[in-house]
C-alpha cells in the first residue's frame, strides 16, 4: 500500500503547479482520496501529474465517500488524473460509473494482469486515456500484451506489490529483468516510455539514487507519494546540465562543419541532441541556465524518447 504521511501544508505556500502533457510528465503524484483536504496541496504542488487514490490507500470502508470526494473535486472543474481500483473488485465498475460524467484527465488502473483488464476500462470510459499498473508476476508476463491493448496509454510498475507478490527484494540488480520488460514493452508497443514506482521513506539521497535507476533503466517517469518527492523526481528525470551543454555543443559543431551529415554517428547524435533541448523546453528548462562554454560537456550515455 503506497500511503505516507502527506502534510496538508507542505505545499501550501508555493504557487499553483502546472502540469505537463501526460506523455512527457515525469512526476505522478498519488494522493489518498479519503482525504479531501490534501488535493488542494497536492494541487499547488510540482507534480506533472496529479493522481487521486481511491485504491490503495483507502480501506474498504471508506471507498465510497472517497469516491465521493474525487467527483467533487472534478466537478469544481479540475482534470486530475484518479487510481480506480482493479478490474474483477467490487468497486470496480461504481469507480468507472462515477468518472464516467466528470473532467478525469486519465486513469491508473491497478492490478492489471490482462488485456481484458484495460479494454474493459476502455469501454466504460471511451477516450479517456489509460496507465496500466502492472503489480504482479501474472502481469509483467503479459505485459507485452497488455502494453498493446486498446487504451493503453502508458505502462506503470507497482513496485511494491509485485515484491509481496514474487517475493523479491528491492536491490536494483534483483528488480533489473521487470524494469527492463516494462521499457521494451512500451518501446515496442510505440506507448510513452515507463513509470516506474515509488520510493518508500523521505531520505533524499535514497530517492536521488532511485530516480537515477529509473532513468538509467530507460523509465521517464516516478510515483510519487509525498508532494516533496516530485521536484527532486522532476530534476533527476529530465536533461541534466551536461545533457543540454553537449546537445547546444554539438549543433553549434555540426554548423560549424556545414551542417552535413559527416559519418554513421550524426544522425543518431542529431536525434539524441534534439530530444535532449525538446525536453528541456518542454520542461520549462531555460538554456540560458545552462550556458557556460568554458567546459565542454561529453556525449550523455543515455538516449531520451517518449
Amino acid at each position: 500500500m503506497y500511503d505516507q504521511n502527506f502534510s496538508d501544508d507542505a505545499a501550501s505556500t508555493d504557487p499553483v503547479g502546472f502540469r505537463i502533457d501526460p506523455v512527457l510528465a515525469r512526476s505522478w503524484l498519488l494522493v489518498n482520496g479519503a482525504h479531501a483536504g490534501r488535493f488542494e496541496a497536492a494541487h499547488r504542488s510540482r507534480a506533472d501529474v496529479v493522481v487521486l487514490d481511491i485504491e490503495d490507500a483507502v480501506a474498504p470502508k471508506d471507498k465510497v465517500s472517497a469516491r465521493d470526494h474525487v467527483v467533487q473535486w472534478l466537478d469544481a472543474g479540475h482534470s486530475d488524473w484518479v487510481r480506480v481500483n482493479g478490474f474483477g473488485t467490487p468497486w470496480w465498475a461504481d469507480d468507472l460509473a462515477a468518472l464516467a460524467s466528470t473532467s478525469v484527465g486519465g486513469v491508473m488502473l491497478a492490478m492489471v494482469e490482462s488485456v481484458d483488464h484495460v479494454s474493459e476500462t476502455a469501454k466504460r470510459l471511451p477516450d479517456v486515456p489509460i496507465v496500466a499498473l502492472v503489480e504482479t508476476a501474472r502481469g509483467l508476463e503479459r505485459i507485452s500484451e497488455i502494453a498493446s491493448a486498446k487504451g493503453t496509454f502508458r505502462l506503470a510498475f507497482g513496485i511494491g506489490d509485485f515484491r509481496r507478490d514474487t517475493g523479491f527484494g528491492d536491490d536494483p540488480a534483483t528488480l533489473a529483468y521487470a524494469r527492463s520488460r516494462f521499457t521494451i514493452a512500451a518501446k515496442a508497443a510505440h506507448l510513452p516510455s515507463a513509470i516506474d514506482g515509488p520510493t518508500v521513506g523521505s531520505s533524499a539521497l535514497k530517492l536521488s539514487e532511485a530516480t537515477a535507476v529509473s532513468a538509467e533503466f530507460g523509465m521517464t517517469g516516478k510515483i510519487c507519494l509525498t508532494p516533496d518527492q516530485c521536484h527532486p523526481v522532476n530534476e533527476g528525470l529530465s536533461p541534466s546540465q551536461d545533457e543540454i551543454s553537449w546537445a547546444q555543443e554539438f549543433f553549434a559543431e555540426f554548423e560549424r562543419d556545414g551542417g552535413e551529415i559527416r559519418n554513421g554517428s550524426d544522425l543518431p547524435r542529431i536525434a539524441r541532441a534534439t530530444k535532449i533541448l525538446d525536453l528541456a523546453r518542454a520542461y520549462g528548462i531555460e538554456n540560458s541556465d545552462y550556458d557556460d562554454d568554458s567546459v565542454h560537456s561529453p556525449a550523455p550515455s543515455d538516449t531520451y524518447h517518449y
